[in-house]
């Protein structure tokens, strides 16, 4: 771990960047904090040196965090990318990078956009090409059974285009993809742990889906300036089929979601509950809301035929408005007011509990789930009582993480600062207790913390190991690599009374969500069964060519270090598709397989198959070669495409 360094007057500069990034973050959003009631804006930020002097102090066992050349990591971490649109896995403690999983985005490495097998999953025009080029993945989730992760799938959401995704956890790759309808912006999302209705079925079966932007329902260019019309709607998307099962329509904007361990519940923090087409009119609000959704009332209203559909789209859609919703005892959703501008929502291992935080208001807001359910059945006046908590913490307080002994751990995005509360002394605090002190613990980060997650933090397992703070800013922190910096993954012990700061691990911009899950959970594949794939070419003696008119069959093998066949004629105009099958049986001996000119490049697994199909527009020779080093030979691993004129 890297100690400041330098003279006193570079030191006092590292300071003052610091408290530049605090003042102008603050003075970007002083509409918002001061319309907070004129609430002090909480303890200010420690100085830069504090976090130097905890990283002194920490530096004789920085070494126990690091992973020896030939040791196995404990923890994985699986990353969304961001704007790059794909998901990463993570290595923890050591921060090292393992595979970059392409979902929405294009990837050369792997052939994902250009084989026709990924293309079927992403979508295409009709002239075959992708539909979309471009992702902004933002949260990832595990399927859950009994209330932890089984290990089957990982969920993620593509905000740009509206549509999810799911991966393969004993293969890491992408097997569907989802468009949703009615749908822009698509923030947060959240797997159920358990079924809603039946108590026997105790794993995912639904995903929830939050839709952020308002938009006009049938959105066909028309009354586009009437914005008080305009919605958001949430949506359930079967875990399976991946097929949208329902959708509701809401009052405000959904910003991230969650769901209740017992399965009766989702939720989501709600920004824009003004329903602004404007910045300063999301603004105005003293308060916004967390909404739950009644998930069993959902479905039988859905069975009992109450809902609309909107459009060409066929999912069935009911109301979920505060007008629509006005009784209790019958309504679908329950909106929960809390801090001004909430941004995230997390419930607690225990099943007790959710946190939002106020973002333009120094408060985390805690609801209880049985209270919430009390609201549903009418035993309360006003969803407020089903507030318990609302501790003041800091200036920006964004996500909320839990150790599974108690305590609650917030990135607060002004400060620069992880704060560490506890759950019961907030409660105490809340109902009069002077003497309770939610605030246990701060620790300083390198900077502006935007997500932040806790070793099985999300599950009925909490471990309370790591803390894992995603940081926006990393001004200092690594070598300069020009006008992008990378963003800081900071790993911090959370095992002891005091938070310790032990690795900065760079990372490509822009991750926002995380999940930190021990590698004994996770049971990968290492080799296909090459029966899995109807189109598998089995023997190199399979290897040949067909054709019916203008359209050319190449079925190939790979086999280090050759290829099926040593060449082969098409004539210029064919379509041509080449299935290709890696008869390697050997772990990690994957083969590339790359055509010059014609924009072809992809993997084969070990007993993979996979297949592309172009034009071969360009006559000529064409040197078709391994792009994946397999061989001492792995130069001379090629085949001929001969294009006649």
């Amino acid at each position: 771990m890297r100690q400041k360094s330098g003279t006193p007057s570079e030191q006092l500069s590292v300071i003052g960047r610091r408290k530049f990034i605090n003042t102008a973050a603050l003075a970007g959003l002083t509409v918002g904090v001061a319309a907070c009631n004129d609430k002090s804006a909480g303890p200010a930020a420690a100085p830069a040196a504090s976090t130097a002097a905890r990283v002194a102090n920490a530096g004789s066992e920085v070494g126990k965090y690091e992973v020896a050349p030939g040791q196995l990591d404990d923890y994985y971490s699986f990353s969304s990318g961001g704007h790059s649109g794909d998901v990463r896995i993570y290595g923890l403690p050591s921060g090292r990078l393992f595979k970059s999983i392409p979902v929405f985005n294009m990837d050369c490495l792997v052939g994902w956009g250009i084989t026709n097998e990924s293309k079927k999953i992403i979508g295409t025009k009709p002239d075959g090409s992708p539909k979309y080029r471009t992702g902004d993945t933002h949260h990832v989730h595990p399927s859950y059974k009994d209330g932890t992760y089984d290990g089957k799938y990982i969920f993620v959401n593509d905000k740009i285009h509206g549509r999810i995704a799911r991966i393969r956890m004993d293969t890491m790759e992408t097997d569907k993809i989802t468009e949703l309808p009615l749908v822009q912006g698509f923030h947060g999302i959240f797997p159920d742990k358990r079924d809603p209705v039946d108590a026997a079925i105790n794993h995912t079966t639904r995903v929830f889906c939050g839709g952020e932007f308002s938009i006009p329902l049938v959105n066909d260019g028309k009354n586009m300036e009437a914005t008080k019309d305009y919605r958001s709607v949430f949506s359930c998307v079967d875990a399976e089929s991946m097929e949208v099962r329902w959708q509701v329509v809401i009052d405000g904007n959904c910003d991230l979601v969650a769901s209740s361990y017992d399965g009766k519940l989702a939720c989501s923090n709600q920004y824009n509950t003004e329903n602004g087409a404007r910045y300063e009119d999301m603004m105005s609000a003293e308060m916004d809301s967390c909404i739950f959704f009644n998930v069993a009332r959902i479905e039988a209203a859905v069975k009992a035929g109450k809902f609309k559909t909107y459009g060409s789209s066929k999912v069935p859609v009911v109301d979920g408005s505060k007008a629509g919703n006005a009784d209790p005892k019958t309504a679908l959703t329950c909106y929960v007011p809390v801090s001004k501008n909430p941004h995230g929502v997390n419930a607690s291992p225990d099943g007790k509990y959710y946190a939002c935080s106020g973002k333009l208001s120094p408060t985390a807001t805690l609801i209880e789930h049985a209270l919430v359910l009390k609201w549903f059945d009418g035993e309360l006046k006003d969803a407020r009582e089903a507030v318990v908590a609302e501790p003041e913490i800091g200036l920006g307080p964004l996500h909320t993480a839990f150790d599974g002994r108690g305590n609650a751990y917030t990135t607060l995005f002004l400060d620069s600062q992880i704060v560490k509360w506890n759950v019961e002394a907030a409660i105490k605090s809340y109902k009069g207790d002077k003497t309770a002190k939610p605030v246990v613990d701060r620790i300083d980060v390198m900077y502006q913390p935007g997500h932040g997650f806790t070793s099985m933090g999300e599950t009925k397992n909490a471990d309370g190991k790591y803390f894992l703070s995603d940081n926006k800013f990393s001004k200092d922190r690594f070598l300069p690599v020009g006008p992008l910096h990378p963003e800081t993954a900071q790993l911090i012990d959370i095992s002891g009374d005091k938070m310790k700061l032990v690795a900065d691990h760079s990372v490509y911009s822009e991750p926002h969500d995380s999940i930190i899950i021990p590698r004994n959970l996770i049971r990968t594949r290492q080799v296909y069964d090459i029966n899995e794939f109807p189109n598998a070419v089995k023997d190199a003696k399979e290897c040949r060519v067909e054709r019916k008119g203008k359209k050319v069959t190449v079925y190939l093998t790979s086999q280090a270090p050759t290829f099926g066949l040593r060449e082969w004629t098409v004539k210029r105009g064919d379509e041509v598709t080449i299935i290709l099958t890696n008869l390697d049986k050997v772990e990690d001996l994957t083969h590339g397989f790359a055509i010059p000119k014609y924009d072809i490049n992809f993997i084969v697994n070990p007993q993979e198959t996979k297949s592309v199909t172009f034009i071969a527009d360009k006559p000529g020779v064409y040197w078709c070669y391994c792009t994946n080093f397999c061989h001492a030979l792995h130069l001379e691993m090629r085949s001929r495409m001969l294009v006649e004129a």
